[in-house]
């Protein structure tokens, strides 16, 4: 869980930055010390530097060179500076709260407004280099756990387990057992590995334990399982960057094989366990996916960091303590001590604990792996591997819509698409949206059919027998009457079982034109509750910044105002969309048709030319 003393931490690098560069101009808070790679190694102001800077900060006539007017100028802008600090601390603050209490949408509102607060302030904050800087890691903090929370929270996300190395640190021990490692030792003379593979009490001691303890050996069998999933993928991108193929152990110790596992004290995700620093290992993240949860992005993302450590290291031991501890403390404990060796590392005392016992235990992973029948895995069944079909989207599409079209689950597109923080594609961004195998065609098929701009809220629907358009109106929260409209269908002449529907869905941007903002909105909480555009709410409010008024009214949709369009009949069963030829038009053009593409529009007035119902579908 995230302490609150780490997020005091955080709030104190970022109340240094900000008073340092506004004040003094050129104090690079911890610019110049070496960024751990993974779990927690992050940067830390002592409180002693803290204070300094703040003392630095409150007393800015010490300072040569300046005239009084300048003094008090400075001074102003400190205390601008500890009021918004103040802000976002205390909103910050009361997102970890909740966070760890589980209101997630509270954590998100608390967060929403720490970021907001930053943004809407004046403050130049992505000129100056350190400001800029420390900006970003408030950001990332909170974004890492804002967008994790709210996929949690969407009701499809599977409940991710401890990774075994997580459970075994409090249990294992490592008791002299010479009749172990002797046996142990004796086994590894018919155990292939490309991985150098030593036995001494430590590795025995992890042996011990995931073979011994009810709750190891379980974490243990329930990663093998899930390593199913995930081995071809993983074992084919080791080998094109020249990593040993049993380093795919090392997944059993970061996350027990989860591509949505979350360590919330560190912000660490993914199956590899990366942290959320803008842009690093090739990662994208931002508010609609975060590729550190892609299992095979972050895996080329893995092999590539494992090869560069082993590059600077030479040996596979310490390229692991490297990835777990950062590269740099590697290189110092070796430096202080003069031993380039894991165990002798170790033994010296020179690792922290988490380390000391990260190495033994994915060795001992890999020892038992690969001797399925002494450590009682035989039964083991590995789980089939993940195989989809792949389409590149450029529009916003909700997963239901992506699930209707497919004739599959909300949840089973959610676990093919890990890396998607939102139920909804992010517009005008290319995203590899995974499909269930051999459903690239029908979704081609049948999306085509529905205008891109409405891809975030329509629906897709298959007539079961005995369904009237009400039913199936009432059931999508849709209206007969526009049902009717988009699919062309006639008074009296019904669909029957087996046609394929378009289901028209307002937004609630859609069904609503204004709201009230309440105590604690801002843009981009109301924003994001009508599925609109921060700027398209600054632009229809005439607002020039993010800060709202509780009691103001504001404007959440702009309103439509399309012309009728005429419509001409095609043969039930042979349906055609001119949408689809406009549709790409527009792509080829750039633009959509409309400025607002989450805006929905009544079924009566959208510019649909073409019938999409369809006669008999038979389905996958």
């Amino acid at each position: 869980m995230i302490s609150i003393g780490n997020a005091q931490q955080l709030s104190r690098r970022l109340r240094v930055a900000l008073s340092a560069a506004l004040l003094l101009g050129a104090l690079c808070v911890g610019a110049s010390g070496a960024r751990a790679q993974h779990k927690g190694q992050s940067r830390q102001i002592e409180p002693a530097v803290a204070e300094s800077a703040s003392q630095q900060a409150a007393a800015p006539a010490a300072r040569p060179g300046l005239t009084q007017q300048q003094q008090a100028d400075a001074i102003a802008r400190a205390q601008k500076v500890q009021a918004l600090i103040g802000r976002a601390e205390n909103s910050y603050n009361s997102g970890v709260a909740n966070y760890n209490a589980n209101r997630l949408e509270a954590a998100r509102a608390d967060f929403d407004n720490a970021v907001d607060a930053m943004l809407s302030s004046g403050l130049d904050l992505k000129n100056d280099p350190q400001l800029s800087d420390e900006f970003e890691h408030l950001v990332d903090a909170i974004n890492s756990l804002e967008l994790v929370a709210l996929k949690q929270g969407n009701g499809f996300s599977p409940k991710v387990e401890p990774a075994p190395l997580d459970e075994a640190m409090n249990e294992v021990t490592f008791p002299p057992d010479p009749a172990l490692v002797g046996r142990i030792n004796a086994e590894l003379q018919n155990t292939k590995s490309d991985l150098p593979l030593v036995v001494n009490d430590y590795v025995a001691g992890f042996i011990n334990y995931f073979t011994n303890s009810p709750g190891g050996h379980a974490h243990l069998r329930a990663s093998l399982e899930r390593a199913g999933k995930y081995k071809e993928m993983i074992s084919k991108t080791l080998k094109q960057y020249g990593v040993p193929q049993d380093l795919i152990y090392q997944a059993v110790a970061e996350s027990g094989f989860q591509p949505q596992a979350l360590n919330r004290r560190s912000g660490a995700g993914g199956m590899w366990q990366f942290m959320p620093f803008a842009g690093a290992y090739g990662l994208e993240r931002n508010g609609f996916f975060d590729e550190r949860f892609d299992p095979e992005k972050s895996t080329i993302a893995y092999a590539k960091y494992m090869k560069y450590l082993y590059a600077q290291f030479g040996d596979w031991y310490l390229a692991m303590a490297a990835y777990d501890w950062g590269a740099g403390n590697v290189q110092r404990a070796v430096a202080r001590t003069g031993y380039a060796d894991f165990w002798q590392l170790y033994r010296h005392n020179a690792l922290p604990g988490e380390t000391k016992n990260y190495v033994p235990g994915i060795l001992a992973a890999v020892i038992m792996a690969k001797n399925p029948k002494q450590y009682g895995l035989t039964d083991v069944v590995p789980d089939a591997p993940v195989v989809s079909d792949t389409v590149t989207t450029e529009y916003s599409i909700s997963l239901q819509l992506a699930a209707d079209v497919t004739n599959s689950s909300v949840a089973e597109i959610v676990a093919l698409n890990p890396a998607l923080l939102r139920l909804t594609t992010p517009r005008d961004i290319p995203y590899d949206l995974h499909l269930p195998s051999g459903t690239r065609q029908m979704y081609m098929d049948r999306v085509k059919d529905i205008p891109e701009e409405d891809r975030a809220s329509w629906r897709f629907h298959i007539v079961k027998s005995g369904e009237t358009l009400n039913d199936i109106a009432t059931s999508l929260h849709s209206k007969a009457s526009e049902i009717a409209s988009v699919n062309e269908i006639p008074a009296g002449d019904p669909p029957g079982a087996g046609d394929e529907l378009v289901v028209p869905v307002a937004t609630a941007a859609g069904r609503a034109q204004r709201y009230v903002a309440h105590r604690g909105d801002t843009l981009v909480t109301v924003a994001d509750r009508f599925g609109v555009g921060v700027e398209d709410l600054r632009a229809w409010n005439h607002l020039s910044s993010n800060k709202l008024t509780p009691g103001r009214s504001l404007y959440v949709a702009e309103p439509v105002r399309l012309a009728p369009t005429a419509r001409t009949r095609a043969s039930r069963g042979h349906a055609t969309s001119a949408h689809g030829r406009a549709a790409s038009g527009r792509a080829a053009s750039g633009r959509t048709a409309s400025s607002h593409p989450t805006r929905a529009t009544p079924a009566s007035s959208h510019p649909k030319t073409k019938t999409v119902r369809k006669q008999g579908s038979t389905g996958r």
